[in-house]
């Protein structure tokens, strides 16, 4: 037999590990005394301790571990644990190297540029957002005032119902015939007269950034944004959106924030 100890250092494990894989099942000592409590290991089971031990280098979690061994050792098993597990170290692969190339175009230019965005920029899925909302689009130009309007609008028919007013959103979107508004708030019943439910779907990847301030400095973030999505090779995909999350009518816009969120698409 084999102490702890012995068996640990033969398998480059620590006596910690083997308490936590016991306590798992998945490599119980044979033999554990009354009295102190010592566990001892057969030296035959340090072929399943390797085993172990190699399948979590490659990054399996214990419980596919002790699927595996629990199953016997299998050719065809193992090969399809291994294709799970290269599937996952692509994806973790792609995600350093965007991580990698997100750093060094970040340093590029504090370095070379001497300066840095103006905003800080994430990527993010965003959720389907059902709206009572109203639409339009500007007349001469004016964007503030047409987004306002639609908002008031959209205020009065809704009308005083609790946490109404709790999700406001705009989006916009520039087709063929110009920009299209679309303004309101979450909302679960039916439309409100003089509104119409527009649902916004589920998008899998956005660009965001967070606006500070007023709406007068807006287009100088979603310029950052539009930069920044650029440089990491992607593409706007959609209508953009403008979620207010801070922005009572009656305070000063200086107090306002505002996230900015663009759909976008990898080549």
């Amino acid at each position: 037999m084999l102490s702890i100890g012995a068996f640990a250092q033969i398998g480059q494990v620590t006596h910690r590990m083997l308490r936590h894989w016991d306590a798992a099942g998945l490599l119980v000592p044979a033999h554990i005394d009354e009295v102190t409590g010592y566990r001892s290991y057969d030296p035959s089971q340090l072929e399943r301790l390797h085993r172990i031990v190699a399948l979590r280098s490659l990054g399996f979690g214990l419980t596919e571990v002790s699927e595996y061994l629990d199953a016997g050792v299998d050719a065809a098993r193992l090969a399809d644990l291994l294709r799970i597990r290269r599937a996952e170290v692509e994806r973790e692969h792609r995600i350093a190297a965007e991580r990698l190339a997100d750093v060094e175009r970040r340093l590029h230019v504090i370095e070379e540029e001497n300066t840095m965005s103006t905003i800080e920029i994430i990527e993010k899925p965003l959720p389907a957002v059902r709206l009572a909302a109203a639409t339009g689009r500007p007349e001469n130009g004016d964007m503030a005032g047409l987004v306002s309007g639609l908002f008031e609008r959209a205020q009065r028919a809704i009308g005083d119902a609790e946490g109404a007013f709790d999700v406001p959103i705009a989006v916009y979107d520039f087709g063929e015939g110009g920009m299209h508004v679309t303004a309101g708030f979450e909302w679960s019943g039916p439309a409100p007269d003089g509104l119409e439910i527009v649902e916004l779907p589920s998008v899998a990847e956005a660009v965001c950034g967070i606006h500070l301030g007023a709406m007068a400095g807006i287009g100088a973030s979603w310029q950052a944004v539009h930069v920044e999505i650029a440089a990491r090779g992607m593409t706007p995909a959609g209508p953009n959106r403008e979620f207010y999350v801070r922005a009572a009518p009656d305070e000063d816009q200086s107090a306002w924030v505002t996230e900015l969120q663009q759909p976008v698409a990898r080549p």
